[in-house]
């Protein structure tokens, strides 16, 4: 048990309206709360002066960092903080969380969606289809059942994706940073904090699954060494950030057929520029970030922040909080 933490002041950009909004407004309870939209940047660094408490809509900017010099805590409303995780939230001892784990049994299905297009060569089929052409895809291919799945970060999307792929019949080997207790459908996992790395993993997998967060420790993970370590029959799926991949590395990796194929949803930079080289492999699924939303996407969210607002009142651990190891400096941002 931490110290307890008043509230005073509260800023945020959520675009709340109706019960979203009054669920929040009860949560806080008696506090002042003000309000901007979240593009507007002069009305944001104007109204966030004196608020200890920011809650936003998306990644807090370090100019609005800088403008926000009594805050105490900063809530991301989304998965990925990482654009957020200044160095200076952490050297100010400010508290950052996000919204991670809202959409994960999505993501795991998103990411079950870029596997079995892989396996079942989604890109031919179409073409296939589009020719009139009856042929069969697979006689060399087998199904995910029996497979290896090495997952990259055991967090809430890692987590879900586990408990899936044992379902589906699959080996399901884990890594992830903290050692903690191996979660449910995972038959191994490894360690950082163990000394363990990601290299028995790689070597081990017919699928690689990228589930981690995006910072300067995972700042291209996944380079020319680490495809090298991976069998030449193996598939590669990203779901975590663009820069976790050197993607100059996965080309020629794919061109060489270092690695059978490879599918991902995010890119360094995001849009994928045109002219990038990616587009016109024959052995890569590409999705532009973005994922069917569950039910209430909204509601997620929100119940992640009333809960934070309860813990960080009673001085307990907040969900989803970053530390210093979060920091993002490098790369495209």
């Amino acid at each position: 048990m931490g110290e307890a933490h008043t509230i005073k002041k509260v800023f945020t950009t959520e675009p709340y309206t109706d019960w979203h909004w009054d669920k929040l407004v009860e949560a806080l309870g008696p506090v002042e709360i003000v309000r901007a939209r979240h593009d507007d940047i002069p009305d944001v660094k104007e109204k966030i002066k004196d608020a200890d408490v920011a809650i936003m809509a998306g990644d807090i900017s370090a100019e609005v960092l800088a403008a926000g010099k009594n805050l105490k805590w900063v809530h991301c409303d989304h998965a990925g903080a990482n654009n957020s995780a200044h160095p200076e939230i952490f050297q100010r001892g400010i508290y950052l969380t996000a919204s991670a784990g809202r959409s994960a049994p999505v993501l795991a299905e998103h990411i079950f969606f870029l596997m079995l297009s892989l396996i079942y060569n989604s890109r031919e089929l179409e073409q296939q289809q589009r020719a009139h052409s009856f042929n069969n895809l697979y006689r060399d291919r087998r199904g995910l059942y029996t497979k290896t799945i090495g997952i990259l970060g055991l967090g809430h999307t890692g987590k879900a994706l586990a408990t899936r792929a044992k379902a589906f019949g699959m080996t399901v080997l884990g890594y992830d940073r903290e050692a903690l207790e191996v979660p449910p459908g995972v038959d191994k996992a490894y360690f950082a904090d163990k000394g363990q790395n990601i290299d028995e993993i790689l070597k081990a997998s017919d699928i690689v699954v990228l589930a981690v967060r995006l910072s300067d420790e995972t700042y291209h993970l996944i380079d020319d060494r680490a495809l090298h370590l991976m069998k030449p029959t193996a598939y590669l799926v990203n779901m975590a950030r663009g820069a976790v991949v050197d993607q100059a590395a996965l080309h020629k990796a794919l061109v060489n057929k270092t690695i059978a194929m490879a599918a991902s949803d995010v890119f360094d930079p995001e849009p994928l520029p045109k002219d990038s080289p990616l587009w016109d492999l024959p052995n890569f699924v590409i999705t532009p970030h973005c994922t069917p939303e569950i039910p209430d996407l909204a509601l997620s969210g929100l119940n992640i922040i009333c809960d934070n607002i309860k813990l960080y009142r009673e001085g307990k651990p907040l969900r989803n909080q970053l530390d210093a190891r979060d920091v993002y400096t490098k790369g495209t941002k």
